[in-house]
């Protein structure tokens, strides 16, 4: 709670190690919670890299969008290079935003690996959902292909181990199918969904050296849906019990 927020804006630059996965996941996890969103309203928590703003602002699904974001100055870059764009953001601590409102939808989109205690955060935002709403979270995998290959070739010493690139983004932990299914049981949720996000056979470095073709990077989001458990990401959806 009292880390400076501002002080990862650096690894939301393009020039960041990881800012292929982040542009893939972070477009393509909009579109899949899109074909299964309700009607009406959606707070999302983090404005990040600003990727998921063009779906869900522009989706016909969505009466009101809401956007709780802790950094002021990734708000500031991101109006800076949006200025046309109206959009109710909100600048505040996940941990102290308080409201009298109630959403249709919540996003959590790779939230719970920055925070101190993922299942305060959840059952925080809890009280925020209108009966029979969803609840969709988005997690850093540390059972993903590649990292199992890293860990058994001797570069990893455990599958959740930080990289410097997760320090660089204020990540605290990992979390894999049932470590993310344990915390939606102890906070009343019922897991109506878990979904692969981008299934990574190698490293990113080693991708880039490839210079593959876009259709095959997108493959790799396609085929990943139906393997959580060996993605780079897992997407669940839940509701409350």
């Amino acid at each position: 709670m009292n880390e400076n927020l501002d002080d990862y804006v650096e690894a939301y630059d393009n020039d960041f190690l990881y800012s292929l996965d982040n542009r893939l996941i972070l477009q393509w996890y909009p579109q899949r919670i899109l074909k299964k969103i309700n009607d009406g309203s959606l707070l999302e928590l983090g404005l990040g890299h600003g990727h998921t703003i063009q779906y869900f602002l522009n989706s016909q699904k969505i009466s009101h969008y809401r956007i709780i974001e802790g950094s002021e100055q990734i708000i500031e870059n991101f109006l800076r290079q949006n200025y046309d764009v109206s959009i109710d953001i909100i600048h505040d601590r996940f941990e102290t935003y308080d409201s009298e409102d109630k959403f249709d939808n919540i996003v959590m989109g790779f939230v719970l690996e920055h925070v101190d205690d993922p299942v305060l955060l959840i059952n925080k935002y809890i009280q925020y959902l209108k009966p029979e709403s969803s609840l969709f979270i988005t997690v850093p995998n540390s059972d993903a292909l590649n990292r199992r290959f890293g860990y058994e070739a001797g570069l990893l010493d455990e599958l959740d181990q930080l990289s410097e690139a997760d320090l660089q983004l204020g990540h605290k932990r990992y979390f894999n199918l049932d470590s993310l299914n344990f915390i939606a049981q102890k906070c009343g949720l019922t897991v109506k969904s878990f979904e692969g996000l981008f299934l990574k056979p190698i490293t990113t470095n080693q991708i880039k050296l490839l210079d593959l073709d876009e259709k095959i990077l997108h493959a790799m989001l396609k085929v990943g849906i139906k393997y959580p458990e060996l993605c780079t990401g897992i997407l669940m959806e839940a509701t409350v019990v």
